[in-house]
């Protein structure tokens, strides 16, 4: 009996307990437990303690803003694809490699539509590629393709915003369903998600687009590019904020931000947590509400003590003196204070999730800027005391380089985005990332012309490379046919007696023959004669086109070997093959050297491989009353120009000049008579942020008084002979001199100051410095001098 009430007990409970595990669901579903349901879902969020956790906003905005972290993944997915229709596009599958194939890397922007004007930032874009070394005015050259339609500002909101595009595009015979093309974009999206729907399918087209998130971004294929102003200067730029000598141990504030506090939507979670970090010492953490028509409908208790707050501290003044800066996302991912964090050397803190920071496929990001999680906010200040001093330093210098090298201006923005895509092309012959994050940055170092890092002047000291032992002697001529003068003769002998001579080379601009053979000078190293304007006109060649340099192989021989190129003056930077040695000496006919100012000189090379190091100097400086830069040839103590009429460089910049340099500018220098020299200084100044070095010279205070007639036809706009001598530096034109003289020097005058404007900015260096061998005229016996004979009058 007892066992059979023991049977029914256990019967009866494990019927209990199955009715409650399968029937509980529908148990719930009675009226008492969904009229509690209703009611939590009305009154949410009510069930927080409001003493303890205050909203900021009311429960039916929260409820209708909505929170686009909290979509399932297939939601998300599918947003995205509805903006990206080819998110699986890549170089191989959606790019037409064979357009770039014949004509190399083109790059053609459509014209802008008629009625249909672009913003003045688009604009600045567009003329950036217009002034880029690869921009073509033939479609059928083109490798990419850029709209002229201004695609920055997709928010339907802004008064910026273009209509109807996919209507327009399509209706384009190049579209090609977005095949090489390239989409600029800075806004995406608007209120509330500020999603990245641009209002239009782009196809199969690559994007180059600001607030990138990482889950749209395709790899390999987009471009992530930084958010800047209208404001953003075209070319140039303002310089960093971080100067030599000018590093304060230890800065007033560790951390800062100042900027807006969204009171609802997107992008407020992190901007309303910041004031819990703020301490008023090291820390300041500033928001301000007053922002947007309606901020006081939203306005919360903090608002009025916050905005009091925010008017005691200015920005740039917290930018100046702080270490490091939060720079949090905004309603987008990105924002303006990113580019400023970095022009001011101020560290950024990047707290903004999912971000795909601006052009990190070729910058490492992790040498200048500190990536924080929004979920750990409150971590951010005893991370940022950890930092080694030094490595702070790192840190800030490293900003300095990458706004310089990549951000200050728009022309360097778009470029960096042009030559990433440009390595996609060759990955075999791309930069490495390493040349991207050392100076000069991958913009200034071009993979045609080597990948090995020994074959540029600027990595010679880290890597332990040096640069060869022996230099190439490259003189311009212009002599008159049938006789060579006696400058010429006398100078070919002096440089040949060098020990480090390994070639002469002689660039014959003159469109009379080369004297013959038997007339040149017997050498003791190969001398070479490359002619420079060609002879035979017709053939299907047009007269001054330009051969590849591989036309102009020459073997080292005593015996003069011909090759012909069109005459310009710029042709003395061509990057000749005959040219194979690291050091150049350039050289005028009419230059006068010894042999050992030319071993003198050759050494202090080798210990400054990436400088110009020459003889005749002459400086620029900025006339205030005519609001332009100025140009003097007057023997002063300050230097910055080092004339190419007797100076050592390395040989790359030959491939610079030429290469790097616009097709315009190579243009307007080739219209003003001796000005390729000033552009070449010009040019070296920009890459290295160095000033020349002027060596020791014998002064010949007389100019040479034989001037040599010129070629027929100008001879490419060859200075008359004497004016270009290190012997004696032409001086500004007095009243009396020849007409020739005074326009030649208002030339140069006009063409420091167009090259400037090209720059945006004036890149020369003074400097007060000149290296002299040791115990130069000290009072010592000869016997112990190197270079006695330097001292000779």
């Amino acid at each position: 009996m007892q066992t059979r009430k023991k049977y029914i007990f256990l019967t009866f409970l494990a019927s209990w307990l199955l009715l409650f595990l399968f029937g509980g669901d529908q148990l719930r579903r009675l009226s008492p437990f969904s009229r509690r349901k209703a009611e939590s879902r009305r009154n949410w969020p009510r069930w927080t303690d409001r003493s303890l956790l205050k909203s900021f906003a009311d429960p039916e905005e929260l409820q209708r803003d909505g929170d686009p972290s909290l979509l399932s993944p297939r939601e998300r997915r599918a947003a995205r694809l509805s903006v990206y229709g080819s998110s699986r596009c890549r170089m191989e599958t959606c790019f037409d490699f064979s357009r770039c194939e014949k004509h190399g890397f083109k790059v053609f922007t459509y014209p802008q539509e008629r009625g249909q004007p672009v913003s003045e930032t688009y604009g600045k874009i567009l003329s950036s590629v217009e002034r880029s070394r690869y921009h073509t005015a033939n479609p059928e050259e083109a490798c990419l393709f850029i709209l002229g339609i201004d695609t920055l500002d997709r928010d339907h909101l802004s008064g910026q915003y273009v209509r109807n595009v996919d209507e327009k595009i399509r209706s384009f015979p190049l579209w090609n369903g977005g095949r090489n093309h390239l989409i600029f974009n800075l806004y995406s999206g608007t209120w509330p998600d500020y999603a990245g729907d641009l209002g239009f399918d782009i196809g199969q087209a690559m994007l180059a687009k600001a607030s990138f998130d990482t889950e749209s971004f395709r790899p390999g294929f987009d471009i992530s590019i930084p958010l800047f102003s209208k404001d953003h200067p075209q070319r140039g730029g303002d310089r960093g904020w971080l100067h030599r000598d000018s590093v304060p141990p230890k800065k007033k504030y560790l951390l800062v931000f100042k900027g807006k506090r969204y009171l609802t939507g997107i992008g407020s979670g992190t901007r309303n947590a910041l004031h819990h970090i703020h301490n008023g010492k090291d820390i300041i953490s500033l928001t301000t509400c007053k922002h947007g028509k309606d901020w006081e409908k939203h306005k919360d208790t903090r608002c009025d003590k916050d905005n009091i707050d925010y008017e005691r501290f200015d920005y740039q003044e917290l930018l100046h003196n702080s270490t490091f800066c939060i720079v949090p996302r905004g309603r987008r991912l990105g924002s303006f204070r990113f580019l400023e964090a970095l022009q001011a050397a101020c560290i950024p803190v990047l707290l903004s999730d999912g971000w795909e920071l601006p052009f990190a496929e070729a910058i490492d990001w992790g040498k200048a800027a500190v990536v924080g999680s929004e979920r750990l906010l409150l971590q951010i200040p005893s991370a940022m005391r950890c930092i080694h001093p030094e490595r702070i330093l790192a840190f800030q210098q490293q900003t300095q380089f990458l706004w310089d090298a990549y951000f200050s201006s728009v022309d360097k923005i778009v470029h960096t985005t042009l030559e990433i895509i440009k390595d996609r092309l060759s990955p075999h012959r791309s930069r490495s990332r390493f040349l991207w994050n050392a100076l000069p940055g991958g913009l200034l170092v071009l993979p045609d012309f080597s990948t090995h890092l020994g074959d540029f002047p600027f990595y010679y000291l880290q890597h332990g490379y040096s640069p060869s032992k022996k230099f190439t002697a490259f003189i311009r001529a212009a002599s008159q046919a049938g006789s060579l003068s006696q400058p010429i003769l006398r100078l070919i002998q002096a440089v040949s007696g060098s020990q480090h001579c390994a070639q002469i080379v002689v660039l014959w601009s003159c469109e009379k023959p080369p004297p013959p053979s038997g007339k040149w000078p017997q050498t003791t190293v190969p001398l070479t004669i490359i002619q420079g304007r060609r002879q035979v006109r017709g053939a299907g060649r047009r007269q001054g086109s330009r051969a590849r340099a591989g036309s102009w192989s020459s073997h080292p021989t005593a015996q003069p070997n011909l090759s012909v190129l069109p005459p310009q003056l710029s042709d003395r930077f061509f990057p000749f093959e005959a040219i194979q040695t690291d050091a150049v000496l350039s050289l005028d006919e009419d230059t006068s050297l010894s042999t050992s100012e030319v071993d003198f000189a050759f050494l202090v090379w080798r210990s400054f491989p990436e400088r110009i190091v020459g003889f005749p100097t002459q400086s620029h400086f900025w006339d205030p009353e005519q609001e332009r830069w100025g140009y003097t040839s007057r023997w002063t103590n300050e230097l910055s120009i080092v004339l190419t009429a007797a100076a050592f460089y390395h040989r790359y910049y030959h491939s610079l000049f030429t290469e790097y340099l616009p097709a315009g500018l190579r243009e307007l220098v080739d219209g003003l008579a001796a000005c390729e020299d000033i552009l070449m200084n010009v040019l070296v100044a920009a890459v290295t942020k160095l000033p020349p070095i002027k060596v020791t010279q014998r002064k010949q205070h007389k100019e040479a008084a034989a001037q040599q007639a010129e070629c027929r036809d100008g001879a490419a706009g060859t200075p008359p002979s004497g004016q270009r001598s290190p012997s004696a530096p032409h001086s500004a034109p007095a009243k009396g001199k020849g007409t020739a003289g005074s326009r030649r020097f208002s030339q140069r005058q006009g063409c420091l100051d167009q090259l400037a404007d090209w720059f945006g900015y004036m890149p020369l260096v003074s400097s007060q410095l000149r290296l002299d061998p040791v115990l130069f005229k000290d009072q010592v016996s000869v016997l112990r001098k190197k270079y006695p004979s330097l001292e000779k009058p």
